[in-house]
């Protein structure tokens, strides 16, 4: 009806369109798919300037919850891409309309936008033959294409390249406004653009760095996919040359995450070959201090990981080139407090990285560059404190790089020396006696591995440990000895302190761990008994009546301890005294110091707890050899005394056994 009239319409379609726009949005989706349908037919057949007018009223059912509703929208926006007068001046408002559809979450709608856009772009080839000639006859596709996407026609492809320069402002605004359907709709349009455009988005980098970088930080997730999505068609199609000249500015001021998501994205999408030359800058851009380093945010972190495990996926073998930086990265990541889910991740990253190197394994990455690694991260190790990174960093180094820390024991023990002298930061130095007590607690896989710790041992003894065991206030330098004497007994332990080097350190360790038997830690207490008990067995026997007094005065008070253990492992250590006394010189100017320690011991005789009053009858049975008669008359003018007199005939038994038999 309308067509037949359209001279006289013409005249009159304009009056039509107000009306028509303020019931575009009815309550019933059936008058608003009339109306749209209405609306379509009006502009067409009557005066096309209208267009402006209800652009905006499209856009908006284009959003509307009903899927005819949609359908009727991708429809009226085709036939005019195909068949309105003045279509060319429009084609830059139609355009965005119509390609938003393709996301559509009906299928029906998709299919159908696409049907309209292809008819569009052989429509447009066909009028623009002449125009297009050239590329239609020479154009070659592109080796490098997104994975599960069909290439648009030469027609489409130009229509958006043309009128790209229009369209992206306004869409890269709906990418910032406040309502979150009009962002995710506008991120997805930039994505299906950006695919038409291909090589053409050169020319609008800046343009859409500064859009990407704000959206990659969206609170909606949705939004943030498809702008990562969009940043790797930028690697696709932009050559890295002009790409990244544009992105690295980012990284030298105060680099956000979503700067480092979208270099990510720009590496994923880019190929191999074109990548290579420029792998050496983009390993050095993230391995910078002010790029690594610049926050502990687990977000911030997690991206960074992307940025490398994208160059390992893209550039392959290439990585060798910046093995060492992206090793930096990767400490760096691993070294922030965080979940075990971020340092798992960061573990499979090292692997991969070892992998398309051909290596073994990540401790075959560490082997490559331990020395490297303790250098980079100890340059500054003067100024330490324990807010420092590079802290955390050589933890990490040092207890992750398992067998390899044995082979780069002269930078690593330097470290230590600068790090744990007594007038550095003692949360610092409290950080790195723990790191040094676990490596210890398994030396022989750590920095043992070679066999090579042992020579190390005199610096490790007198420039740390020793200076460490002095007592200074505060509940920091009481952890600081804790941790110095477990690393002690870690050495003794583990055998590496040979009878040999306990004879050169003996006079300079002994009355440190002694005072260390008073600390109010009871592991440390235990230590401290233990390592006494060891010194007295390698070289008690060469002490002098100072020594032997002071040793067991100190020893005596640990049966009184808290701790059961500690209690035990004390007469374990006064045991040990009397053996050492049997074969002294000084043995008897220290019979007085003998009485008195058998009156002691036969008060603990009796103490309540059955497993001391055992320890200790062994102790004194030890201790009989000395002077039996003497410890005899102090039984008996005891004996009455104890509640339980049955240790005390034991011990009576057993010294008139050892005199029958002597």
């Amino acid at each position: 009806c309308l067509s037949a009239l359209t001279e006289h319409f013409h005249m009159q379609s304009e009056s039509l369109i107000k009306p028509l726009m303020q019931t575009i949005s009815h309550q019933h989706y059936r008058v608003r798919v009339d109306v749209i349908q209405a609306t379509g037919a009006v502009i067409q057949f009557g005066n096309g300037k209208s267009v402006d007018d209800v652009l905006s009223h499209l856009a908006q059912r284009l959003f509307d919850e009903i899927p005819k509703v949609r359908h009727a929208v991708t429809t009226v926006i085709g036939e005019w891409l195909l068949h309105l007068r003045d279509r060319y001046s429009y084609f830059h408002k139609l355009i965005p309309l119509l390609l938003g559809s393709f996301t559509d979450e009906i299928p029906e709608n998709m299919k159908l936008a696409w049907t309209y856009w292809e008819k569009i772009g052989l429509q447009w080839e066909k009028e623009n033959e002449e125009d297009l000639k050239d590329k239609m006859d020479f154009s070659v596709s592109p080796s490098h294409y997104p994975r599960g996407e069909t290439r648009p026609g030469l027609g489409c492809r130009e229509l958006v390249s043309r009128n790209l320069s229009k369209i992206l402002p306004g869409l890269c605004h709906d990418m910032t406004d406040w309502v979150e359907s009009t962002r995710i709709k506008a991120s997805q349009l930039l994505y299906t653009l950006l695919l038409h455009a291909e090589d053409h988005i050169t020319q609008h980098m800046e343009l859409l760095l500064r859009t990407l970088y704000q959206a990659c930080s969206d609170e909606a997730s949705e939004v943030v996919k498809n702008s990562v999505k969009a940043a790797e068609l930028i690697g696709t199609f932009v050559s890295p040359k002009v790409s990244l000249k544009l992105i690295t500015p980012a990284f030298e001021q105060t680099p956000k995450a979503s700067c480092v998501m979208v270099l990510a994205a720009v590496i994923r999408g880019s190929p191999k070959e074109i990548l290579q030359p420029h792998v050496t800058q983009l390993g050095n851009t993230v391995s910078q201090a002010g790029v690594c380093q610049r926050s502990e945010e687990v977000f911030y972190m997690e991206q960074l990981l992307y940025c490398v495990q994208a160059l390992i996926e893209v550039c392959q073998e290439d990585c060798r080139e910046i093995s060492l930086q992206l090793m930096k990265v990767l400490v760096t990541i691993m070294a922030i407090p965080s979940s075990e889910d971020l340092k798992e991740k960061v573990e499979k990253t090292m692997s991969s990285l070892a992998e398309v190197q051909q290596l073994e394994g990540f401790h075959c990455l560490y082997k490559q560059h331990i020395i490297q690694l303790l250098e980079w991260v100890s340059v500054s190790c003067e100024g330490w404190t324990c807010y420092s990174p590079e802290v955390l960093q050589f933890e990490v180094i040092a207890t992750h790089s398992g067998p390899v820390i044995g082979e780069a024991l002269d930078d690593f023990v330097l470290v230590l020396k600068t790090c744990l002298q007594p007038n550095k930061d003692p949360q610092m130095r409290l950080k790195l006696f723990t790191v040094l007590s676990q490596l210890l607690q398994k030396a022989s896989e750590t920095i043992n591995s070679q066999g090579l710790f042992p020579s190390y041992l005199e610096t490790v003894i007198k420039d740390i440990l020793a200076p460490n065991l002095q007592w200074h206030a505060g509940r920091t330098a009481a952890a600081i000895r804790a941790t110095a004497v477990l690393c002690l007994w870690a050495l003794i332990h583990c055998e590496m302190l040979s009878p040999k080097e306990i004879l050169k350190v003996k006079d300079e360790l002994m009355p440190q761990v002694i005072a260390s038997m008073d600390e109010d830690s009871k592991i440390t207490r235990l230590m401290a008994c233990r390592i006494v008990d060891v010194f007295l067995k390698v070289c008690g026997r060469q002490f002098d009546s100072d020594k032997f007094k002071n040793t067991y005065t100190e020893v005596l008070k640990r049966l009184d301890d808290a701790s059961c253990d500690v209690r035990l492992a004390a007469a374990h250590t006064l045991a040990n005294w009397f053996k050492c006394l049997k074969d002294s010189d000084v043995k008897s100017s220290m019979e007085g110091h003998v009485e008195l320690l058998y009156q002691e011991l036969l008060v603990h005789l009796d103490d309540p707890d059955e497993n001391l009053q055992k320890a200790v009858l062994e102790v004194l049975k030890e201790g009989s050899i000395l002077y039996p008669d003497l410890l005899v008359r102090e039984i008996e003018g005891a004996v009455h005394k104890h509640q339980t007199p049955v240790y005390c005939n034991q011990l009576l038994h057993h010294i008139q056994s050892a005199k029958e038999s002597a």
